[in-house]
């Protein structure tokens, strides 16, 4: 479901650079930060690096090698 929220225009701003950096969308960019944000909080032990290699991993495709039957 989606929801309009106010945001400042400093985090558009800024959204908008690294969402065409990241080639992603400016909305797509925030939700990103909030996910990585939201990880961070809930593991406060984990690098950004680690997080961000999580994720990069969680959208990979299964190679087979564990696939169970």
């Amino acid at each position: 479901m989606a929801v309009n929220v106010k945001l400042s225009e400093y985090l558009v701003d800024s959204a908008k650079l690294y969402a065409s950096i990241e080639h992603r969308s400016v909305p797509k960019q925030i939700e990103y930060w909030s996910r990585i944000g939201k990880i961070a909080a809930d593991n406060p032990d984990l690098s950004f690096s680690l997080i961000r290699d999580i994720l990069i991993a969680d959208q990979e495709e299964p190679v087979g090698e564990y696939q169970f039957d």
